[in-house]
């Protein structure tokens, strides 16, 4: 399924797996009992997904500031306080947690789970927002989320929480993939390359 001219998480020439296709290989179907913890666990959460959003973005451009040079009008905001209360951050949030709240209701429906993941991923490969930041979205989420969970938060609910995030990311790497490829072998299909003259006479 790789793609040779993919700038994922390719073999090297020694064989070796990337870091993201060793996670995608373990990545694992959240179990039932871990889907309930999920489901309800998303009750409380939902009632505050707009500071979540938020807060687990503000996080991400902390932890790693690299990942705004993803997003255009976030890259030369170095003030974090102007960001918790921009308007563009606050719905991108909005839309990520909105992405979350359509996995949790995916949860018994995997095919439908799995479909709506790899076209997330494929839409970020048009968005130049390359896989190896997914997964820090899911783990900025689960530190976001634990405050509002208070002592409902436990062990057992963060292995959930990341369980489903390993396999949703995994999902979105090969979409992105997948999308890398085509784009790639639109390039150079033949109706797209510029006509030989023939300049013989």
């Amino acid at each position: 399924m790789g793609c040779a001219i993919s700038s994922l998480g390719t073999k090297s020439e020694f064989g070796e797996r990337s870091a993201e296709e060793e996670e995608d290989a373990a990545a694992v179907y959240p179990r039932e009992d871990q889907i309930q913890m999920i489901k309800d666990s998303w009750k409380v959460i939902r009632d505050d997904i707009a500071k979540v959003g938020i807060i687990m973005f503000v996080r991400l451009f902390e932890t790693h500031p690299e990942c705004k040079d993803v997003f255009f009008l976030f890259r030369d905001v170095e003030d974090l306080e102007r960001l918790r209360s921009s308007r563009e951050l606050r719905a991108h949030g909005l839309r990520v947690m909105s992405f979350i709240e359509k996995s949790v209701a995916r949860l018994d429906q995997q095919d439908r789970l799995e479909a709506l993941a790899v076209e997330l991923g494929k839409g970020h490969y048009h968005y130049n927002a390359p896989p190896k930041y997914y997964s820090y979205v899911g783990a900025e989420f689960v530190c976001a989320v634990q405050p509002i969970l208070k002592e409902r938060w436990t062990s057992e609910l963060e292995e959930a929480w990341k369980t489903l995030f390993q396999y949703v990311t995994g999902l979105m790497r090969r979409g992105y993939q997948e999308e890398c490829c085509r784009q790639r072998h639109l390039a150079l299909s033949p109706k797209n390359r510029p006509e030989k003259r023939n300049t013989a006479l």
